[in-house]
């Protein structure tokens, strides 16, 4: 077999067999699971999720979506933890202890510690006869079979399960809370992810000139009003109403029309109805007109008084795009 051949099949191989293992997770969602989220969702606490080794890092990735979502956690690595970090845990916390084999030492040392501060533990294990099972209040189960390393002993399709199941808890959580788009956008300001959901036309257009020429505005001056407001676009408004627009697109068209520009007027060479998009309509909307009309422009109103400009520039320069 060719290298290129058994790289090809590896990978194949690797994906099904944990695709395989990730499917067979919705068995195991059952009254643990169910029990988990309530308490999850009812608690006036954090959820403090701990775990060691490749669990520790699927342990910070939970916290980050849960904190994403609107539920407060907190990552407690378990070596830490019994040595000072346990201080970490709050009255009202609930812990999640994440642990493959629910047998190893930092955790068989850490879970008695927790119960005797009463804190609920949530026990994310792939063995639900582990120690880590038996003393946990309730199991999230995430056995899988094999790992997808050949040797069975690369932490693989267990992280994979781990992470899985939550993402579960997390969706769960965030439905239950009713946490909306608006809602995510407050924890995530910034990146273009957080443009997408907060940044809105009248943010754009605050930053632009604003064009604007009268329908018997001579040609001349239509360009120089295009040239200086460096939008590629100027409107046309007839007593503070928009007729029309006049465009980059719009000059050249004139220029290949006309010999003599002399005596032209702006509403002779507008295009007349232009697109037009409320102030308060999100960013993203902006672009999705945009490329749905093939355009680079639009017009901004604000209760169908002229705003200014939104240029698809805008929207890659804020990273909508």
């Amino acid at each position: 077999m060719k290298l290129s051949d058994q790289i090809i099949f590896t990978a194949k191989e690797t994906i099904s067999n944990e695709a395989e293992a990730i499917a067979n997770l919705e068995n195991f969602i059952d009254e643990d699971f169910t029990r988990a989220v309530e308490i999850i969702y009812e608690s006036q606490g954090r959820v403090v999720v701990t775990g060691i080794g490749k669990s520790a890092i699927i342990a910070n990735k939970i916290v980050a979506t849960l904190n994403s979502t609107g539920t407060p956690s907190i990552f407690m690595h378990a070596a830490d933890a019994i040595h000072g970090d346990l201080g970490i845990v709050q009255n009202d916390d609930i812990v999640i202890c994440i642990s493959k084999s629910g047998n190893s030492p930092e955790i068989q040392v850490l879970v008695p510690l927790i119960k005797n501060f009463n804190n609920t533990l949530i026990g994310l294990t792939g063995n639900k006869e582990s120690f880590l099972g038996k003393e946990a209040d309730y199991v999230l189960n995430c056995y899988v079979e094999k790992e997808a390393c050949p040797n069975n002993l690369a932490p693989t399709t267990s992280t994979t399960a781990q992470m899985v199941i939550g993402d579960a808890l997390a969706v769960c959580l965030l439905n239950l809370k009713g946490f909306s788009s608006k809602d995510f956008a407050k924890y995530h300001p910034g990146g273009s992810l957080g443009k997408k959901l907060y940044l809105r036309v009248s943010d754009i257009t605050s930053q632009n000139m604003v064009p604007q020429v009268s329908p018997d505005t001579d040609v001349a001056n239509a360009i120089i009003e295009i040239s200086e407001k460096m939008l590629g676009v100027t409107a046309v408004l007839d007593n503070n109403k928009i007729v029309g627009i006049i465009t980059d697109g719009d000059i050249r068209r004139m220029l290949k029309d006309h010999q003599e520009i002399k005596g032209l007027k702006a509403k002779d060479i507008m295009s007349e109805n232009p697109k037009t998009i409320e102030q308060d309509t999100l960013a993203v909307e902006a672009l999705d007109v945009l490329q749905k009309n093939q355009i680079s422009q639009l017009l901004a109103v604000e209760n169908g008084v002229y705003a200014g400009v939104v240029h698809l520039h805008n929207l890659i320069r804020e990273g909508i795009l």
